[in-house]
């Protein structure tokens, strides 16, 4: 199913309430969608409910590609055009080396299948790029380039900063993985409200579009998304739940990933890379020389194999050209899909096994689900029938494949951010990867290892969880390690790095315990709090000692200071037999009735007391009291340690001063733009008769003189100038020119101006007609404006036309090489100033209300009490009024017919 983006948008507003803005202060989020291959970017902004961000190209995507070529510094498209020539300065396909060790396999298959690059192992053991001999670049420092451009795109479009976002990542990505692409996102200068699995990112733009079909019957869709280096199918469940989170129960509808399959490098980049080898193949049984030891040849061939790849998912056959490949010697060859089925024949199996671990890692609950297609290499037909032969039904093609994942990330953005309000949409996602703690245990004399799963396989997160110990009374330690992995391939399992996560070191243990000791305290244990958050990282939020104490009322009064305080306030205002009794249990207010019935009770239970005097006492019941001791915790990361403080910065510096580059080289090079256009266009002007009549002949002749210099200066070695010199030279041009072109523009603007006042006078003048008819000297009943107030416009009228005629005659015997006598400037003026006398008492006639007469009072006969035959007799009638004058209806804006002023419209042209 194919839809426009505009129906897209209006689906949206219709869909979430175009995401009403609650604060004017609302900022703008954005999502980034990061392959490995391509980024897209979503914006949310006040107003806007949710869209992509084109780049400088006006296009939807851009390559995740960065080049440094000269000192400049490229990205995108551009970066890809370097990269053909120059590949060792093209930084691609980073994504597989973020958060993984230098000895990781998939940084040495990088290194094979790249091997122009020179990679070599950083302080961190995280691979390096050695870019020059001053210059090396970490994976990190170059997503945070490709994040910072991102943006900025953003920041571009929309006219305002961002620092707010929810990056899309691959849902295998373990923790160091997560936590080195946060690590990107901060010197990016980005705040991440959320890492989220690109899976689940495609199934909240699916479900936002199907609210009304989720209720309280589950059901079940598989999404699909193959993308350019790895493969992954998720098993999402729909349906409504109840929550309490705003203080009431409410149904909102949720989605949650209940089973996953994945296959790290099973994707487009794979297909590509075949393709390439078959190429080689191709070149070399033509006799064609080694193209392996030539990077710019290397790079040829994957670039054409790529679009190769491209062109035979529509087509069954298709040629590979390449000029000058090697040696001034140009490549061309007929290359069919059935060759690149062939070539992949191995590939279509592991699609199967992606689907079927999918279902299998859900218990098999999902019979029957829909299969929805996502990610640019689902696109190859092989790829297609293969899903069909594993899922069992046909694929669906319902959303869109490059862009579902980025509009479902900014919507949760949205969701995450201040300032919007969007339909409730619960998401819970699935834990991957397992993890346990383990810690030893002393039993019977020997140390006992104890493992206890934290998070299980397709548990959901986010989501807290706590662990006891129980056994322990000294300071011990506990490390957090990745649990059982049967549920993942083998293929997959080098793959994750290190088991080991952290080493946690708990100090104070036993000074706790012995602080809270006693015949009524029970030792709870140590408790340790995780948080799996929504970014799917593991956190240790605190580590505490917690023990129960039992204590009675009297105890309990005894012990709390918040007692002795309030027995000591209430001393000082009154006797303690004004306190109330202190009870268990709270009891509802009594009712007014019910007081005396109370007052009467009371007074019988102490009667009864004082007889019953002689029996036992009844004991207080016992109150438990929760006592929590802190445990300083000192966690160790296990695996790849994160960046130190000052790695962090010398990054962050590293990654500002190209950014200062930049800048600088925009600025330099749109003052050269600058200066080339002013003096192309000042030297076309001057030699056109309209201009030159503007100025005298020398300055005719200075300005092309100067024109003429300033180009000679450019051809020769000007284009080597700093800005300041460019900028310079901008204004001395300027200068010359402007006394010309000033002119030019006066005389060009001059015409309209002076229509637009004489336009002015003649709506005044009539204006002025009609309101001497509004004066109490013409009609006692329009007493409107005053004799004073109609001499003043009259006299503001004279004067504007007798000035205008003045000038005009003045201006009309100069030539247009001298002075300006009438400026428009001047005619504005004079517009504004009898403008404000008409409008003045334009407003005074709009609010005037006609006085009410005054009615005469009636003549009646006066009827007394010794009357009341007369009364009878001789009926009261009211004296009818005086005829007075016709006059006219009282001035309205309905019924006064005034001549409407075109000032405004005539000022604002000019």
């Amino acid at each position: 199913m194919t839809f426009s983006f505009k129906m897209y948008g209006v689906v949206c507003l219709v869909l979430f309430s175009s995401l009403l803005s609650q604060h004017t202060e609302a900022a703008a989020v954005i999502s980034i969608d990061f392959g490995s291959e391509w980024i897209k970017t979503g914006i949310v902004s006040p107003g806007v409910p949710m869209e992509i961000v084109l780049n400088k190209e006006s296009k939807r995507k851009t390559p995740a590609v960065v080049a440094f070529k000269d000192g400049v510094r490229t990205f995108g498209e551009d970066a890809v055009t370097v990269g053909v020539r120059f590949p060792k300065n093209t930084y691609k396909y980073l994504l597989d080396l973020l958060g993984k060790p230098y000895d990781h396999p998939l940084v040495q298959s990088y290194r094979d299948r790249f091997p122009y690059y020179e990679i070599v192992a950083s302080e961190r053991g995280t691979p390096e790029f050695i870019h020059d001999e001053n210059t090396r670049f970490t994976p990190e420092e170059l997503v945070a380039q490709l994040l910072a451009k991102s943006k900025e795109y953003a920041e571009i479009s929309h006219g305002q900063p961002i620092m707010e976002c929810v990056i899309t990542i691959p849902g295998y990505f373990n923790q160091a993985e997560r936590r080195a692409m946060k690590e990107a996102a901060s010197l990016a200068g980005l705040n991440v409200l959320q890492l989220i699995n690109d899976y689940t990112a495609i199934a909240i733009n699916y479900g936002i579009f199907r609210r009304k079909e989720i209720n309280e019957t589950a059901w079940h869709t598989l999404f699909f998304d193959m993308g350019a280096a790895s493969t992954k199918a998720a098993l999402v469940e729909y349906k409504t739940v109840k929550t309490k989170e705003k203080g009431y129960v409410e149904t909102v509808p949720q989605l949650q990933v209940i089973g996953v399959g994945f296959d790290r490098t099973l994707g487009g980049l794979e297909m590509t890379l075949r393709l390439r080898e078959h190429l080689i193949k191709a070149w070399e049984a033509n006799g064609g020389a080694d193209v392996r030891v030539s990077p710019r040849a290397m790079s040829k061939l994957f670039k054409e194999a790529e679009r190769l790849k491209i062109v035979l998912s529509a087509n069954t056959e298709h040629y590979a050209q390449i000029e000058s490949l090697l040696d001034d010697k140009d490549f061309k060859q007929l290359v069919t899909r059935a060759e690149l089925e062939s070539l992949c024949t191995d590939l279509w199996d592991r699609v199967s096994s992606v689907i079927q671990r999918a279902i299998s890692s859900a218990g098999g609950a999902g019979a029957g689900a829909k299969v929805i297609v996502a990610g640019g290499s689902s696109r190859v037909p092989a790829v297609l029938e293969a899903l069909r032969k594993a899922a069992g039904v046909d694929p669906h093609k319902s959303i869109n494949a490059d862009e579902a994942a980025t509009l479902g990330a900014v919507y949760r953005a949205a969701s995450l951010a201040t300032g919007y309000k969007v339909a409730p949409l619960n998401v819970r996602d699935a834990v991957l990867l397992p993890i346990q703690v383990v810690f030893t245990r002393h039993v019977d004399g020997n140390d006992k290892l104890i493992r206890r799963i934290l998070f299980g396989p397709m548990n959901p997160y986010p989501q807290k969880k706590v662990i006891t110990f129980n056994k322990h009374t000294d300071d011990f330690s506990f490390n957090v390690n990745y649990a059982e992995l049967d549920h993942i391939p083998s293929a997959e399992l080098v793959n994750i790095g290190s088991i080991n996560l952290t080493q946690v070191v708990l100090t104070g243990v036993n000074e706790a315990l012995r602080k809270n000791v006693g015949e009524n305290v029970e030792n709870k244990g140590v408790k340790a709090h995780f948080n799996m958050d929504d970014s799917g990282i593991l956190n240790l939020v605190n580590v505490e000692f917690v023990a129960e104490k039992t204590v009675t009322d009297a105890d309990e009064d005894k012990d709390s200071t918040l007692s002795k305080i309030g027995s000591t306030i209430s001393k000082l205002f009154g006797s303690d037999s004004e306190l109330p009794e202190k009870t268990e249990d709270a009891k509802p207010e009594e009712k007014p009735q019910e007081a005396e019935k109370n007052n009467t009770e009371k007074s019988n239970d102490t009667t009864t007391e004082k007889q019953n005097a002689t029996e036992p006492e009844i004991k207080p019941k016992p109150k438990i009291v929760v006592i929590k001791e802190p445990i300083k915790s000192d966690e160790q990361i296990l695996n790849l340690l994160p960046m130190t403080p000052e790695q962090f910065k010398s990054s962050k510096d590293k990654i500002s001063k190209l950014q200062d580059i930049d800048r600088k080289r925009i600025e330099r090079e749109t003052a050269l733009n600058n200066l080339e256009a002013f003096v192309v266009d000042a030297q076309m002007k001057v030699d056109m008769e309209e201009y030159a009549e503007c100025g005298t002949p020398e300055e005719i002749e200075d300005i092309k003189k100067l024109c003429s210099e300033v180009t000679e200066w450019l051809y020769d070695d000007g284009y080597e100038a700093e800005t300041e010199t460019f900028e310079q030279k901008l204004n001395t041009v300027k200068e010359k020119t402007n006394s010309v072109f000033y002119k030019h523009w006066e005389h060009r603007e001059r015409p309209d101006a002076v229509a637009a006042i004489k336009s002015v006078l003649n709506n005044s003048q009539e204006f002025l007609k009609m309101a001497k008819n509004y004066t109490k000297e013409v009609s006692a009943d329009r007493d409107v404006f005053t004799d004073v107030e109609i001499s003043i416009l009259e006299k503001k009228i004279e004067e504007t036309q007798t000035w205008l005629d003045k000038s005009v005659r003045e201006q009309n015997s100069l030539k247009k090489n001298e002075d300006i006598k009438l400026t428009v400037e001047s005619i504005r003026e004079k517009i504004s100033n009898l403008d404000r006398e008409v409008k003045y008492l334009l407003n005074k006639l709009k609010i005037w209300r006609p006085k009410k007469p005054k009615k005469e009072e009636n003549k009646t006969e006066t009827i007394t009490e010794s009357e009341p035959e007369q009364q009878e007799e001789q009926p009261v009638e009211e004296e009818p009024p005086k005829e007075t004058e016709k006059t006219e209806p009282p001035a309205t804006d309905e019924a006064t017919e005034i001549p409407q002023l075109d000032s405004n419209n005539e000022h604002s042209e000019l």
